[in-house]
């Protein structure tokens, strides 16, 4: 039996809401089958921290940028962390 036969064959042994699923799954696959491939990525973004390089560690940047992240989506700042002494 061919894919295709085999793939109507079950489908159509499904309930109406089943079918409807296979139906968006197939549509689904159809559409990322046909997107087009992602642009090259740029790095034209290099350098431009390097101004908080003496600042922050690689670590504390990354929960900078977290921090920054959060406040954008969320509009409100976040409480900072204490501070580990010995700094």
């Amino acid at each position: 039996m061919e894919t295709i036969e085999e793939v109507i064959k079950k489908t159509a042994e499904l309930p109406e809401e089943l079918q409807k699923e296979v139906a968006d799954f197939v549509e689904f696959l159809s559409q990322r089958r046909t997107r087009p491939l992602r642009e090259k990525l740029r790095f034209d973004w290099v350098g431009a921290l390097s101004d908080l390089k003496g600042k922050y560690t690689s670590v504390e940047l990354q929960h900078k940028v977290l921090d920054w992240r959060v406040e954008d989506a969320t509009g409100r700042r976040q409480p900072k962390p204490p501070r580990r002494r010995g700094r």
